[in-house]
């Protein structure tokens, strides 16, 4: 029998040495899937940019290969980019009820719902897409519906755990299947991919109960309205909010436009439970006395546009804080949020509300396994190859030391970067090669139009400002009609700064005059020298380098 010659690829174009923009590409011969299309949050020094997706140049130049797009669950750093990426590859999408209903609710926004095939999956089932057999895995996380993957490919079995933590008294009822887990691992797995967020972190994930516990206890004790600001996403924290409200008899409000799309989708599909009577519209608040209200607002991590943060900076138009508000901040700071929340806090603080957020209760848990859980499934799936996923580069690594304290050998455990290439076959496993990846920026509504270069001037002109030099010469004979004007920006207040203005305009004829008799009108060099000459100068008396613009008007 000829020796199947062909080999499993497992690319990832998102989500390794980096939080979010989860995105990763299996290929075998000529069909390719995708598992998620997440987007991830701008940094510090993305100036501007509203947020980042994957770059899927390889998917695009492959389209005609894509059999389909699987979503493990719903959150933006799985979901978040389909938009973008959907308008380059239509295909279909697979994903679980609630998953779908988030997806959807995003898809009409960008006007695009009625062009996208989505295959709602159930938990157990399989799909057939080319030469992969996708199963979905009941799994845990701080979303409902979430799955793992099992991927049954021609060269063995994949185990992607995709974000889970093992709660094992979820609140809907249903703990992560486990058993089924254990059954691949008896058949043998090829590779396992598994989430790496929490595993710096000894022992288990609380369960997600506990913090409905610690929400009854806190609402026995409030006398004032109660605001609540948590994940939009976390329907099961939600519901626990809205429990507590109807046990203690408090109204609830929704605050925060992610927030009432999530809630009314996850109504619709029947994974929240609201007792009739008990929501209130927001403009209503006011007809209810505070002590039988719950606000449950976005904000949790600070961000700037938020509910929370505008009603702490009392510029909301509906809900203003007052003394004797009990805020709850029910999430962990995202990492690179913490100066945000910190400011969020002082804010509520000052306008006399009381604030209880993760240091002074246990009103948040992790959606992500730690090192125990994340054992556990080592030793169920029992892998041959280990790539670690969803982490920076130090998760990656203390998980790699993890699977090998658990007997992993070093030379089976793959530590990736994206666009790096895995390739598999049923008893081996070797990097080859890259593919193009890496991050587009979303600005307003322009994708991937602003690159390195803008963001290089935008940090040039935040830190240092701006000179523009303006200049009309004579077409014919190069003579200076007028100017040279000198206007500054977020470099020197120019009335203050008149002395130094008026030396800027001085050596910007001494160096025109430079050139006058060599070419009256070459107007490049005339501005390359402005710039040259102006910059060695403001430096030497300012030690400041603002971009320098120079316009040369003909007439």
């Amino acid at each position: 029998m000829a020796k199947n010659k062909k080999k499993l690829k497992v690319i990832p174009l998102g989500g390794l040495q980096e939080i979010g923009k989860n995105i990763t590409v299996f290929e075998y011969g000529d069909d390719i899937i995708v598992v998620d299309c997440g987007l991830a949050f701008p940094e510090d020094e993305m100036l501007g940019i509203d947020m980042v997706i994957p770059d899927v140049t390889y998917l695009v130049k492959n389209k005609e290969k894509v059999r389909g797009i699987i979503l493990t669950h719903g959150h933006e750093d799985h979901i978040g980019a389909m938009p973008y990426v959907l308008k380059d590859i239509n295909v279909p999408v697979y994903g679980t009820r609630l998953t779908l209903g988030l997806l959807a609710t995003k898809l009409e926004e960008h006007d695009m719902l009625s062009n996208v095939k989505l295959e709602n999956v159930e938990n157990g089932q399989s799909i057939e897409l080319g030469a992969f057999k996708v199963e979905f895995i009941r799994s845990t996380h701080s979303i409902a519906d979430s799955v793992a993957l099992a991927i049954y490919t021609p060269v063995g079995i994949v185990v992607h755990t995709s974000d889970f933590k093992i709660d094992y008294t979820p609140i809907e009822g249903k703990p992560m299947d486990l058993a089924r887990l254990a059954e691949l691992g008896k058949k043998g797995v090829l590779l396992l991919m598994c989430d790496s967020t929490n595993v710096e972190r000894a022992g288990y994930t609380m369960s997600e109960r506990t913090v409905g516990e610690t929400f009854e206890e806190i609402f026995m004790n409030a006398s004032d309205r109660i605001l609540v600001a948590t994940f939009a996403s976390n329907v099961h924290r939600i519901q626990q909010i809205i429990n507590a409200a109807q046990k203690f008899g408090r109204k609830v409000a929704i605050c925060g436009r992610s927030m009432v799309n999530v809630v009314n989708v996850a109504i619709d599909l029947g994974y929240m439970n609201i007792p009739e009577g008990l929501m209130i519209d927001i403009d209503s608040i006011d007809k209810y006395p505070p002590g039988k209200l719950v606000i449950i607002t976005t904000g949790s991590q600070g961000e700037p546009m938020s509910a929370l943060s505008r009603m702490a900076a009392s510029e909301h138009k509906k809900v203003e804080i007052v003394p004797g508000d009990l805020v709850i901040i029910s999430a962990n700071p995202i990492p690179g949020n913490e100066k945000f929340i910190s400011k969020v806090i002082d804010e509520l603080f000052k306008k006399g509300a009381d604030v209880i957020y993760e240091a002074l209760a246990d009103i948040h848990v992790s959606g992500h396994a730690c090192q125990e859980e994340i054992k556990l499934i080592h030793s169920l799936v029992k892998p041959k190859f280990f790539m670690p996923v969803h982490g920076e580069y130090r998760h990656l690594q203390q998980h790699a030391n993890l699977a090998k304290s658990l007997g992993m050998p070093d030379e089976n455990i793959f530590i990736m970067e994206i666009g790096k290439v895995l390739e598999l076959s049923s008893d081996s496993a070797k990097l080859n090669g890259n593919v193009t990846a890496g991050r587009v920026l979303v600005d307003g509504l322009g994708v991937g139009d602003v690159g390195n270069v803008v963001l290089r001037d935008r940090k040039h002109l935040s830190q240092d400002g701006l000179i523009i030099v303006v200049i009309t010469a004579e077409k014919e004979t190069g003579n200076i009609i007028a100017g040279p004007d000198i206007i500054s920006r977020g470099f020197v207040y120019v009335r203050e700064s008149e002395n130094l203005m008026e030396q800027v305009r001085e050596i910007t004829k001494m160096a025109i005059q430079k050139l006058e008799d060599k070419k009256k009108n070459d107007w490049p060099a005339k501005k390359s020298l402005i710039k040259d000459t102006l910059r060695d100068y403001l430096y030497e008396r300012t030690k400041r380098k603002p971009m320098i613009l120079p316009i040369i008007m003909e007439i």
